[in-house]
């Protein structure tokens, strides 16, 4: 499996237009055609878009006669998630230690309460 860079998925998705173009693409395979409707750029710029979304494994092209079809690159976006939950599982893990040390100090202040006067 081809890991793609991350820094080039996450500058991909850094641009507003990729970024609804990539969402478009999550509903299912489209042609630029389709892709285009709607946006506010033309459809030389579309084909752009979908060039850096490709070169960063964000989406896979396939010929149908003579149309291109695009579709959401599962790899890449396998690759991404992978990235992502790793960070998530070391936030939960220092969360936890976190959590877990508040309470050990919790319940020593409870069982060793400090004596005042003499």
């Amino acid at each position: 499996m081809a890991i793609p860079k991350m820094d080039k998925a996450f500058d991909a998705l850094g641009d507003p237009t990729r970024r609804t173009i990539f969402e478009r693409l999550a509903g299912g395979p489209l042609s630029v055609v389709h892709i285009a409707e709607g946006l506010q750029v033309s459809r030389p710029a579309v084909s752009q878009h979908l060039k850096v979304l490709r070169e960063a494994k964000l989406i896979a092209m396939t010929r149908e006669g003579t149309r291109n079809i695009y579709r959401v690159d599962e790899e890449g976006v396998q690759a991404l998630r992978e990235y992502l939950d790793g960070f998530w599982s070391k936030a939960m893990e220092s969360f936890k230690q976190v959590a877990e040390q508040t309470q050990k100090n919790k319940d020593n202040n409870g069982t060793h309460p400090k004596r005042t006067g003499g």
